[in-house]
C-alpha cells in the first residue's frame, strides 16, 4: 500500500507508441486478434508504483512481456497513486481514456466493480493457478462473488529504524507506545534527534493505531460505523500524544516526501511504512550500509499490536478493445516467475505461495519479516466505499494531530460522515 505519494506522473513508451493519461484513447486502439493463434494489438497499463524505484522494475517486465509477444505493443503510462482512482473513474464513466489494465490498490477494487467499471475475471486466463494466491491477497478481488482483479503485491505495515542511532542512545526497539515513548524520549536526550516521524497528511498510518486499540472504521457484517466508538476515541489521542509529547514530529502535506527524507537522512529514528519503502529507503545516505536498516512490528497499543492488510491488484477496464491480450497480460504480470523477480529487486510481498519457495525470496530479509506481519494483519472492509472511507478520516486525522480539533469531535466527525456516506449503516 502506498496511499497519497505524489509522484509526478512519468509517461514511458514500450513499443512504439507514448501514451498519455486522458488522452481520449480507450487504450485498445486498432484492437487484438487471436484468429491467427497469435495474441495482438495495443494494451495501455496504468502503473501506479513509485516512480525511482518501482516503476523501472514494473516497466522491465511488461518489456518481457512484448518479447514473448511481438505483435502486442504495451503502452506504459505511471500514474501518481493518490491521483490513480479518481482518473479512472473519470475516464470509465466517459468511456475515453480508460486504461485496458490497471494496477488497483486493495480498496478500489469492489468500487470499479460496484460501478460496472471492470470486466470479471473468472474463467480467463488471467487467474491461471488461481489456487496459489495466498487466501488473505485473493479476498480483496471478489466482489458479490465474481473475481475483478489478480492479486500481485500483499503488503502490511511495520516500524523502519536506524540502528546506529538506537545503539548511540543504547535504546531497544519498543514494543508498546509506553515504549515508544520512552525510546524517543531517551534518543532525543542522547543524541538530540527525533525518535518518530509520523505521517499526518494520510489516514493509512493511524490505522495500526486504531486497530492497537481493538477499534475499526467500520463492521461490515453488522453494517455499524465504528469509528467512534471508544477504541477509535482512544486511537485519536494516542497519536495526538504522540506529537504533543515530541515523541513524534508530523505533517499535514507532502508527508510522504517529508517523512523520507527526514528518516533516510538520520534525522528522525524510526517512521511507520511498509515494504513498498525498503527500495526507496535504502538510497539514503544513512543506509548505504543496508544492515543499518531494522524493522520491527509496529509497537501495541492497549489491545495488542495491530497493522492493516494492503496490497494491489491487477484489473481489466470492462470496456477494454483488446481483452484477450490483457488477460494474457495479467497472468504474466501475477504470474510465480514474475514476482520471484519483483520480489529479488523490490522486496515486495508475492501473493503466491509457490513464489515463497523461491530461496532468494524465502532468505530476503524484509519479506522473512513481513510475510508473517501480512499473516497477522487486519482485513480492512471489502465494500465498494472501502477506499472512500479514507476521506474523511484523514481530514480529522491531520485536524487532529494539528490541534484543530479533540480526538472526541474528530472521532465524531468522522463517524457523522461515515453514516451519511454508507446509507442505511448505523
Amino acid at each position: 500500500m502506498r496511499r497519497g505519494i505524489a509522484a509526478t506522473a512519468l509517461v514511458a513508451a514500450l513499443g512504439v507508441t507514448l501514451a498519455a493519461c486522458g488522452s481520449g484513447d480507450n487504450g485498445s486502439a486498432g484492437g487484438g486478434s487471436k484468429s491467427s493463434g497469435e495474441l495482438s494489438g495495443t494494451v495501455t497499463w496504468w502503473d501506479t508504483s513509485t516512480v525511482g524505484s518501482e516503476d523501472k522494475v514494473f516497466k522491465q517486465l511488461a518489456e518481457d512481456f512484448t518479447k514473448q509477444h511481438p505483435k502486442v505493443t504495451i503502452k506504459y503510462v505511471n500514474v501518481p497513486f493518490g491521483e490513480a482512482q479518481n482518473k479512472f473513474k473519470n475516464a470509465a464513466q466517459s468511456g475515453a481514456g480508460a486504461p485496458d489494465v490497471i494496477r488497483s490498490e486493495v480498496a478500489w477494487t469492489a468500487d470499479f466493480a460496484n460501478l460496472g467499471y471492470l470486466a470479471p475475471l473468472d474463467g480467463t486466463p488471467a487467474l491461471k493457478d488461481q489456487d496459489d494466491f495466498l487466501k488473505q491477497a485473493a479476498a480483496s478481488t471478489k466482489y458479490n462473488g465474481k473475481t475483478y482483479a489478480v492479486p500481485q503485491v500483499i503488503d502490511s505495515m511495520g516500524i523502519f529504524y536506524n540502528k546506529k542511532i538506537f545503539k548511540e542512545a543504547g535504546v531497544e526497539v519498543p514494543k508498546t507506545i509506553d515504549e515508544l515513548k520512552s525510546v524517543s524520549a531517551k534518543i532525543k536526550q542522547k543524541t538530540g534527534k527525533t525518535g518518530l516521524y509520523l505521517r499526518g497528511d494520510d489516514a493509512y498510518w493511524f490505522l495500526s493505531f486504531l486497530y492497537g486499540e481493538g477499534g475499526d472504521m467500520v463492521n461490515a457484517d453488522s453494517k455499524t460505523v465504528t469509528i467512534d466508538n471508544p477504541a477509535g476515541v482512544k486511537a485519536f489521542k494516542t497519536v495526538k500524544d504522540l506529537v504533543d509529547s515530541k515523541a513524534a514530529i508530523t505533517d499535514a502535506t507532502n508527508g510522504w516526501d517529508n517523512m523520507q527524507a527526514a528518516f533516510k537522512d538520520g534525522k528522525v529514528a524510526m517512521m511507520i511504512n511498509g515494504p513498498w519503502a525498503v527500495t526507496d529507503t535504502y538510497t539514503g545516505k544513512e543506509f548505504a550500509d543496508k544492515a543499518n536498516l531494522g524493522i520491527a512490528p509496529v509497537p501495541a497499543g492497549s489491545a495488542g499490536q495491530g497493522a492493516p492488510q494492503g496490497g494491489q491488484g491487477l484489473a481489466v477496464y470492462a470496456g477494454s478493445k483488446n481483452l484477450d491480450a490483457s488477460y494474457a497480460f495479467v497472468q504474466y504480470m501475477s504470474s510465480a516467475e514474475s514476482q520471484i523477480k519483483v520480489a529479488k529487486q523490490l522486496s515486495l510481498l508475492p501473493t503466491r505461495q509457490s513464489a515463497y519457495n523461491d530461496p532468494d525470496v524465502a532468505l530476503n530479509p524484509m519479506i522473512t519479516f513481513f510475510k508473517p506481519v501480512v499473516d497477522k494483519a487486519v482485513e480492512r472492509p471489502w465494500i465498494p466505499e472501502g477506499g472512500s472511507l479514507f476521506t474523511p478520516l484523514v481530514t480529522e486525522y491531520t485536524k487532529v494531530l494539528t490541534n484543530q480539533t479533540s480526538p472526541e469531535d474528530g472521532a465524531k466527525a468522522v463517524g457523522d460522515s461515515y453514516r451519511k456516506l454508507l446509507k442505511g449503516w448505523k
